[in-house]
């Protein structure tokens, strides 16, 4: 049981969990059955919690919008105690990461409709209603733009304003083919079913870029909304400045990282396929011995550099496959891979490539053990045709190989 005297008691089981490190407090004005939940971190926001639940209760008004606030605290001051005295329920988690929070209290959202945000009074949740206005029009992911809105001067650092959120706005566009103007805002809203389905696993300050990109590969309605961004109110010290100098270029880099690691499609699928045919145009035509072009005579040496060109190539085009694989939240990719590798037809390919490599090889191997475990000193065609077959054979132990991971991975990879 959730216990507390003061305040209406429910099962957790009730309410979706059942983690002994979570509790939940419910205010005796509860609301039931809310469209909205506003989805709130805190920590130690004593000085602010008050004039933010006032803000979204007016915002909440305003809008005609039937709606709670959930706060994931974590404080160890009176934050908890305020927002539950202003009607706010207060989910207590322990302190470790603020991705790691939203993840803790998904089960304990009751909206339809789920809008994050930051407690410091710097985004204003006076204005809920133009979010409601693109949830109810199927928009799916809705974000709040403070690049499209307003900053009020000296709310965000120079180095952030003009250097980090552009460069990273940037890198994430391109590496996902977005517009995004503002992937690090603190105020975002989605339906609770998307959010299930996004399955965020981001324990710290990189959730937000692993929801922006997500909500890519989902294909999710995307919609941005102008919003204003407020300076601290005065007495306050943001989270970066209590941590330390260091804070927002760690935040930074882990966001990049999740970027790299759940666009890794981006560094391998395209990159792959043009080192393969570099490496294939470097390769095949020289079979046969050497080609001249020009100036340029194309030797074997060239014929060994194409070689690796054509490995790596063919090794990032198949975990760049498979990353399309594990990033498939509709099945479609997953079916369109499994119908090119059909287990069958892909086997087979891969013995005849593996079989023909052989072939090609062997008159060199038969010369070797001819020669008394020796190769001739001079450069014959048999080497070139060596070196096609062995491009061959490690062809058809890769695509072999690759099938088998395929298949594995289609039947296990867990569908959103």
């Amino acid at each position: 049981m959730i216990e507390n005297s003061s305040l209406i008691d429910e099962p957790v089981s009730q309410l979706g969990g059942n983690n002994g490190d979570l509790q939940l407090l419910v205010p005796a004005d509860d609301v039931s059955n809310p469209e909205l939940t506003i989805l709130i971190p805190s920590k130690n926001e004593e000085l602010t919690i008050g004039t933010f639940i006032d803000w979204c209760q007016e915002g909440l008004r305003r809008g005609n919008i039937r709606g709670e606030i959930l706060m994931i605290d974590s404080s160890d001051d009176a934050t908890a105690e305020i927002a539950l005295s202003k009607g706010a329920r207060v989910l207590k988690v322990p302190r470790r990461g603020i991705g790691r929070a939203y993840i803790d209290s998904i089960p304990f959202v009751r909206g339809e409709y789920v809008l994050m945000g930051d407690c410091d009074c710097t985004y204003d949740f006076r204005e809920l209603q133009p979010f409601m206005e693109k949830f109810r029009a199927g928009y799916e992911f809705v974000v709040g733009s403070r690049f499209r809105g307003h900053i009020e001067k000296d709310a965000m650092p120079p180095l952030h304003q003009y250097f980090g959120t552009p460069l990273t706005n940037w890198l994430l566009n391109v590496l996902y083919g977005s517009r995004f103007t503002d992937i690090h805002t603190g105020m975002r809203g989605i339906p609770l079913r998307e959010l299930r389905r996004m399955d965020v696993q981001s324990q710290s300050w990189e959730y937000a870029s692993e929801m922006v990109l997500k909500s890519v590969q989902m294909k999710l309605k995307t919609t941005e909304v102008p919003i204003q961004f407020y300076k601290d109110p005065k007495g306050r010290v943001s989270h970066h400045k209590r941590v330390g100098w260091f804070s927002p270029w760690q935040a930074g880099w882990i966001n990049v990282k999740a970027m790299f690691v759940y666009g890794a499609d981006f560094f391998l699928f395209r990159p792959s396929l043009l080192l393969l045919l570099a490496g294939l145009l470097l390769t095949l035509p020289l079979t046969f011995g050497p080609v001249a072009v020009g100036p340029i005579n194309f030797s074997l040496y060239w014929m060994l550099f194409g070689l690796t060109l054509s490995v790596l190539g063919l090794h990032g085009f198949y975990l760049g496959c498979l990353t399309r694989i594990f990033s498939d939240y509709d099945g479609e990719s997953t079916r369109r891979w499994l119908r090119r590798f059909s287990y069958t037809r892909s086997v087979v390919i891969s013995a005849l490539l593996f079989l023909a490599g052989v072939a090609l090889a062997a008159p060199l191997a038969y010369q070797y053990l001819h020669l008394g475990l020796r190769l001739p000193r001079d450069v014959t065609p048999l080497n070139h045709l060596a070196v096609t077959g062995l491009l061959l054979v490690i062809a058809g132990c890769m695509n072999f190989t690759f099938t088998l991971v395929l298949h594995a991975a289609a039947g296990n990879v867990k569908r959103r």
